[in-house]
């Protein structure tokens, strides 16, 4: 598959986990499942990995690139707030890790096929 379809996928996946579960999406991510905000959080996580996954799936060929290189700049955010919550100690620092490695993947993954 092509990684750009592959992460498009993931996200409308990942997002529409957090759109019906929030709660689940909260302990998979290794969150604190007391704090009831999370559910709003996750929600607005939820709407903007479908957004990105959506619009890169439906982007003509010769603007597909850019809607893939705004997700890769969305989740290099992520990566950076996943390590300053763990270096804080919002979260544990493994937590933090946890958070960031994904989103460094999805950064890389982005970064490659956007090449193609």
């Amino acid at each position: 598959m092509n990684p750009v379809t592959g992460l498009a996928l993931a996200r409308i996946g990942l997002g529409a986990l957090a759109l019906i579960a929030p709660g689940l999406a909260t302990r998979v991510f290794g969150l604190d499942t007391s704090q009831g905000q999370l559910t709003y959080m996750n929600r607005m996580f939820a709407s903007r990995e479908i957004a990105l996954g959506a619009a890169t799936l439906a982007a003509p060929a010769d603007l597909r690139r850019q809607v893939v290189l705004a997700g890769v700049a969305v989740d290099a955010a992520d990566a950076a707030a996943g390590a300053l919550a763990g270096r804080a100690g919002v979260v544990t620092k493994r937590t933090g890790l946890m958070l960031a490695l994904p989103a460094l993947a999805a950064v890389a993954t982005g970064i490659i096929g956007s090449r193609r």
